[in-house]
């Protein structure tokens, strides 16, 4: 490997293509600054091509599948439903590369340079790019690291990635499992549990943790756990995954006393940041104990020249996190005042009824406020839930009892991951009770719920009876 002499001059560098990486290259180059994108892999990184998109696609399928069965009841005579998988693998990859090249298409129209290697830093002020027998160097003014996360297993898991699979394999199976045990309680476990029990799998959900709650509100939760029972999944609290053995096309699963059969196992994974090759130590790049690296509101690292974005980043490993930050961390290198609040992250969990929310559960709120209101509405009394032959869920809402403030709003049913985006405004807006209950919402509508929940507050709701209204009232 041989430096060249000469360093080509860019205003900005961009290290990894995952949704922040290339959301950042794009805004720097309407910004007027010159870009390279350097990404080892394939650009939309493992977001578009191993994780969120894949996921998604199984999730919409499972959803299908579930209405095929329930076609009978708007009118339609189907006969028996059968998943082709090599079908939706053949749907999946088309969706991911048509996904693919329209991001390669608005970085060239945008007129970012995208280079495909391995970057690491030389200095803070330039990058060294290795792909195969070639090093080229670069001269930046600013750099943004944006090279994601990876997972990270126990000792004793082998990953064979045929019948063990994680979250970036479980998509790619040959075979629908027949019993898959579903290790973890995280959202991503939650996804994987729902999607593969809709095809037709035979799904075990083992939680670590006997207190576990996926950070959900109460209420939420409590409906969580009823419609894994309404689905028949079976959950496991409070065990530990001791061993796993493969013996010709089973697995045999070690959980204390316990000793559970499977065809296949999904086992979660803490996120490790990929920094390793960047030569961080010798920049003088600030990171956590973790291995996260340190920024501020708009990216910007302990180097002034260097800003990080994305699941390199402490806090949430979420590509809207991600894209939030990659756009604010090119606009305050062009000299843009903006900034990244992480407040009013929203959490999308596309499990079948899905799981949306924003803001303070009810458990977090009697922490932090004297008095609070606390209302639910059952998606039941809404029409249109009715009408679509999806009454599961609720909307809950919390406020500040003094200032009616809205605190947070917490979803599970039909709509919720489209309907949370308006709970984010509200509380970016600082909106009160009643701003929620002054405009009009469209009938017949699942948006109505919202607004039922927050006219419950005040026992204004007219699909609830009375003694369901203003049920919940704390004060310390």
């Amino acid at each position: 490997m041989v430096v060249g002499e000469i360093a080509e001059e860019r205003d900005v560098v961009v290290i990894g293509g995952g949704p922040g990486g290339y959301h950042a290259a794009i805004r720097a180059a309407q910004l007027g600054l010159s870009v390279t994108l350097i990404e080892k892999e394939s650009v939309g990184g493992v977001c578009l091509n191993k994780g969120c998109i894949p996921s998604k696609i199984f999730s919409v399928s499972a959803k299908k599948m579930d209405e095929f069965k329930n076609a009978r009841k708007f009118g339609f005579q189907v006969g028996p439903i059968e998943l082709n998988l090599s079908f939706l693998h053949a749907e999946k990859e088309e969706r991911i590369n048509s996904l693919k090249q329209g991001i390669q298409s608005l970085l060239k129209v945008n007129s970012v340079e995208t280079i495909k290697g391995s970057a690491s830093f030389i200095s803070d002020d330039r990058v060294g790019v290795e792909n195969d027998h070639s090093f080229s160097v670069f001269r930046f003014k600013h750099a943004i690291i944006a090279t994601g996360s990876r997972y990270e297993h126990p000792d004793f898991i082998q990953q064979n990635h045929k019948r063990i699979v994680d979250a970036l394999s479980i998509y790619s199976v040959e075979e629908l499992p027949e019993k898959l045990v579903v290790y973890g309680d995280d959202y991503i476990a939650l996804e994987v549990a729902s999607s593969f029990t809709l095809l037709g799998s035979e799904v075990t959900l083992i939680f670590p943790d006997e207190k576990s709650d996926f950070s959900l509100d109460s209420s939420i939760n409590k409906e969580l756990k009823r419609q894994l029972k309404k689905k028949k999944i079976q959950v496991i609290k409070g065990t530990t995954l001791e061993s796993v053995n493969e013996q010709d096309d089973k697995l045999f699963l070690q959980l204390g006393d316990q000793s559970i059969e499977a065809t296949h196992l999904f086992v979660s994974g803490k996120m490790i940041p990929n920094i390793e090759e960047l030569n961080l130590t010798r920049i003088g790049v600030d990171t956590t104990s973790e291995g996260f690296i340190q920024t501020d509101r708009v990216g910007q690292t302990s180097v002034s020249s260097i800003y990080a974005v994305g699941d390199v980043t402490e806090g949430p490993s979420l590509a809207v996190k991600a894209i939030k930050q990659g756009k604010v961390a090119a606009e305050s290198i062009a000299g843009i005042p903006s900034e990244s609040d992480q407040t009013f992250i929203p959490t999308v969990i596309h499990t079948k009824p899905p799981i949306a929310f924003v803001g303070l559960t009810e458990e977090q709120a009697k922490i932090q406020y004297s008095e609070i209101h606390v209302a639910e509405f059952s998606l039941g009394g809404n029409g249109y839930a009715s009408l679509l032959g999806e009454k599961d869920g609720l909307v809950k809402v919390i406020s500040d009892a003094s200032s009616n403030l809205l605190l947070g709003v917490h979803m599970i049913g039909q709509g919720a991951v489209e309907l949370i985006s308006g709970s984010v405004l509200a509380l970016e807006m600082v909106a009160r009770t009643e701003d929620l209950e002054f405009g009009h919402y469209p009938h017949p509508s699942i948006n109505e719920s919202v607004l039922e929940a927050v006219e419950a507050l005040r026992g204004k709701a007219v699909h609830l009876p009375p003694s369901k209204q203003k049920e919940y009232h704390f004060s310390t």
